[in-house]
């Protein structure tokens, strides 16, 4: 283990500090909990950049034209949607939250998407397919959620085809005057006591920007990555620092010509 990872995992915070559980079973059940306004809130919260982060994410994979692509932590597959652009063969997301996928299955259903896109249950850290099974990977604001990043990460590499490339979107936290103060004050004060009305859960929204606040983030992150055995990597920061872009690949073939 790194001592980049050694030091989240002992910094690592769970949704729910009264609940004699995992982070990973807390999760589950925070994100069943505020299924109904999960979409509603993302898209309020974040003034709606969210969707444009996304877009941005997904534009890293074009050039790679990935035919097959795993969606980890899919949550209710906005990102999954928004990489049919791509116009891949088959996405298939995976997320621990029955509810969160139930949302998702209606959105699917309701674009006329069920044949390329399939939503299942499944572990990030235990990911349910074999090895080399995938051309690309994607993760929208899920491996701050892992409970074992190493775990996680590893799963990531084991299922990419050797060129494999993958996105992962993620919030950060600003390093400069003004934004880090303004983002500060609205991440830990402000967003707490909104998500908490809408979403009727008190903690959620509180593990929120705790979760953030100890994520490695930026280059505390590509070293994570690199350790995992990917190359190639990059990040790209989003909105003054608010969120990142992650890219790699599995092994450095030609396809690294097209970064």
């Amino acid at each position: 283990m790194t001592l980049q990872n050694s030091l989240y995992q002992e910094a690592v915070t769970q949704p729910y500090k009264e609940i004699d559980a995992g982070k990973k079973e807390q999760v589950e059940v925070m994100f069943d909990q505020i299924a109904p306004k999960y979409d509603f809130l993302n898209h309020f919260l974040s003034f709606g950049i969210d969707r444009l982060w996304r877009k941005r994410a997904v534009k890293k994979l074009k050039p790679f034209s990935p035919n097959k692509i795993l969606d980890l932590a899919t949550g209710t597959g906005d990102l999954a949607i928004a990489a049919i652009r791509l116009k891949p063969e088959k996405i298939i997301g995976i997320d621990i939250s029955g509810r969160m996928l139930e949302k998702g299955r209606l959105k699917i259903k309701k674009k006329g998407l069920e044949r390329i896109i399939e939503l299942q249950t499944g572990d990030s850290e235990k990911i349910p397919f074999p090895e080399e099974e995938f051309d690309a990977l994607m993760v929208a604001f899920g491996v701050r959620n892992f409970e074992d990043l190493n775990r996680g990460l590893n799963e990531m590499y084991r299922v990419l085809k050797p060129g494999g490339t993958f996105v992962i979107l993620e919030f950060s936290s600003p390093s400069y005057f003004p934004i880090k103060q303004i983002y500060s004050f609205y991440f830990f004060k402000i967003l707490p006591q909104i998500g908490k009305m809408v979403s009727k859960d008190s903690s959620a929204y509180s593990y929120l920007p705790e979760s953030v606040d100890v994520f490695p983030d930026r280059e505390n992150f590509l070293g994570l990555l690199e350790k995992t055995g990917f190359s190639c990597l990059s990040f790209e920061s989003l909105s003054f620092g608010i969120a990142a872009i992650y890219t790699g690949i599995k092994e450095n073939y030609n396809i690294v010509k097209k970064l």
